[in-house]
């Protein structure tokens, strides 16, 4: 009879192994791409993923600069800002804040593709993203992230 009874195994803080990925975002479409990320800061990439417990691995996304959008998003697609106060509504355009801000655009997609509860805020802060091929994570020795 004990033979038949199984157990699942859930992954604890105390058995989660996390590696360093590293993620270069020349020519990459950024929904594909962020959704990817998204997928591999839940940790959705292992076999012990827990949907309750933070099993994902850290992301640092170099060339944030070099990101592409699929048709016309790069003209059409705007990121809107909203103060809480009248009039405090900004506007800008991807094509605009790809020159002002390139990280900002890898963060936004990335989060608003992690839950959104105190599990997704924490996830969140695995991410790195830098705009140029230059990185501060050169001790961690992290892997090569294929797409």
């Amino acid at each position: 009879m004990s033979k038949l009874h199984f157990t699942t195994k859930h992954a604890n803080a105390a058995t989660v192994q996390r590696n360093w990925y590293v993620v270069d975002g020349t020519n990459q479409t950024v929904g594909r791409v962020c959704s990817r990320i998204a997928s591999v800061l839940r940790g959705k990439n292992k076999a012990s993923y827990t949907p309750h417990v933070d099993t994902g691995d850290y992301v640092i996304f170099i060339n944030a600069d070099k990101v592409v959008f699929s048709g016309n998003k790069f003209e059409d697609k705007t990121y809107i800002n909203y103060s809480g106060y009248p009039g405090g509504k900004k506007e800008e355009a991807a094509k605009d804040l790809i020159k002002r801000r390139p990280e900002v655009i890898i963060e936004r997609a990335v989060k608003g593709m992690l839950p959104k509860n105190r599990l997704g805020r924490k996830m969140i802060k695995k991410l790195f993203v830098y705009a140029g091929t230059q990185h501060p994570h050169t001790a961690q020795q992290p892997k090569e992230l294929k797409f």
